[in-house]
């Protein structure tokens, strides 16, 4: 089990890493993560959803991501509630003091979803979360060493040397634990390192003696980590941009509070035709905009209001008559519409809000969540697309005879009479590199043959090779 010295540290990657490195050792390993807070959510082929670090992580493993590798995901839903997922499916949706609560009632699922991956595979590789130094989580911990004491696994350390302060984040985090769970750890890793690594060589001694934990290696910064999907929206923020060739169509997507699900980013970011730009809050959408997303979002109306706070239902009808493209996904697809009602309460309190006004259709919150993965065809085009729906509500309305897609004989979507406002309920759009290539097109971007899928996995390859190299595996694995 990888936990970290803080958030952010590096551990999702190392996983990543990790996981291809024991596939290229013929090992069947699978990934785990005890309890994830996350809502940029994937879509499982058992029909459940867990944290999208996760699902790269079966990637990298070769499988196919199941709810049994991530069993607790929390998707916040305000600054103090989130909703709880648990095993793939939602239970509850609890105030943070209340879930401390209900936490102890969560290991034995835990436990039990731990136990049906170690009988299938060779190795299961563990990510903590947050940090084990946050003591006054102990009671109840089910993410780091609560889960680690009950499992009996082995515990690697990771430190982060990027921010700063890596000697004491791993001397201090030993210095806080009990006993009982310091005797669990095995081991540090330091990550993120920048420059001569010489340089470090008396402060990793320093580390090693003062602790009597054995290191595992020093990890070079891994800048290649900005072209895999992104765990969380401070990663759409850290992402190392790619270099963009003259004449680049500039593609902007609103930064929503809530935003949720936004690997559709990901293929175009990636995309030296395209210039993608997250527009802040307090900042107006670039006049200069071929196309506007309006991303899924895990509290539309409360999104909505987010986005008329910052002045952007202005600046969108003002790009919409410059001639300008709009196209909302899930979340942002019912914000387009005349009316978002909640009756039942299920994002916020209950009541309904106007919408954009930019298609006519209108949203209707319902408890049964649309959750699957799906294969469509793009009405416009008829080039197939694979993607996945995870959402509430169901839309209607006249523009909705206008479908963005067809899921078999299930029209979704809508579009305007104009076309030039899109609507879809399905992410992952943008994976699928012909559909890519003519949406591109149609917005005047040339796209070179490539293929996203394969470069993820080039990198995944990469990181692997990068980890042989820097840190002790076998020592690692041998654990």
């Amino acid at each position: 089990m990888l936990q970290g010295t803080g958030s952010n540290v590096g551990k999702s990657l190392l996983v990543a890493g990790l996981c291809r490195a024991a596939r290229g050792r013929g090992l069947k390993v699978a990934p785990f993560k005890p309890q994830n807070m996350s809502n940029n959510a994937a879509v499982t082929a058992d029909g459940g959803e867990i944290g999208r670090a996760q699902a790269l992580q079966a990637l990298a493993s070769g499988v196919a991501p199941i709810t049994d590798m991530n069993p607790v995901l929390l998707k916040p839903e305000s600054e103090s509630g989130s909703q709880i997922i648990v095993q793939g499916k939602r239970v509850a949706t609890l105030r943070a003091r209340d879930y401390a609560a209900y936490k102890p009632q969560l290991l034995a699922p835990v436990l039990e979803s731990f136990h049906r991956l170690t009988a299938a595979y060779d190795l299961v590789i563990v990510e903590g979360a947050g940090s084990p130094a946050e003591v006054n989580l102990r009671q109840g911990d089910i993410a780091n060493m609560g889960f680690a004491r009950a499992a009996r696994v082995p515990v690697v350390l990771v430190g982060d040397i990027d921010r700063g302060g890596v000697i004491a984040q791993i001397i201090g985090t030993q210095a806080v634990l009990a006993p009982e769970d310091a005797a669990l750890v095995q081991g540090f890793i330091v990550n993120k390192f920048r420059g001569d690594p010489r340089l470090f060589d008396s402060g990793y001694e320093f580390i090693q003696t003062h602790t009597k934990w054995r290191g595992h290696g020093l990890v070079p910064y891994f800048p290649d980590a900005a072209r895999l999907p992104g765990e969380d929206a401070q990663d759409l923020r850290r992402a190392r941009p790619v270099a963009s060739s003259p004449g680049a169509v500039k593609i902007a997507c609103l930064a929503l509070s809530r935003i949720a699900n936004f690997d559709d980013l990901d293929p175009l970011r990636a995309e030296p035709g395209v210039e993608l730009v997250l527009v802040e809050p307090g900042q107006a959408i670039p006049g200069d905009a071929a196309l506007v997303i309006i991303p899924g979002s895990k509290s539309t109306r409360g999104d909505l209001m987010f986005l008329r706070a910052q002045g952007w239902d202005i600046d969108l009808l003002a790009h919409y008559r410059r001639g300008g493209r709009i196209l909302g996904i899930c979340g942002g697809y019912q914000m387009l519409g005349r009316m978002v009602e909640d009756s039942q309460g299920l994002e916020g309190p209950p009541g309904a809000a106007p919408g954009l006004g930019l298609l006519d259709i209108s949203t209707r919150m319902e408890p049964q969540k649309q959750l699957g993965l799906v294969q469509a065809v793009h009405a416009a085009t008829g080039l197939a697309v694979s993607g996945y729906e995870i959402h509430l509500g169901q839309s209607q309305g006249p523009d909705a005879s206008r479908p963005f897609a067809m899921v078999g004989d299930r029209p979704d979507g809508a579009l305007s009479a104009d076309g030039r406002v899109m609507g879809s309920y399905l992410h992952g759009l943008f994976h699928e590199d012909a559909f890519r290539a003519a949406f591109l097109a149609s917005l005047g971007v040339s796209v070179a043959a490539s293929s996203h899928g394969t470069e993820i996995e080039a990198t995944l390859d990469a990181l692997a090779a990068h980890l042989e190299t820097h840190l002790d595996v076998e020592g690692l694995f041998s654990l």
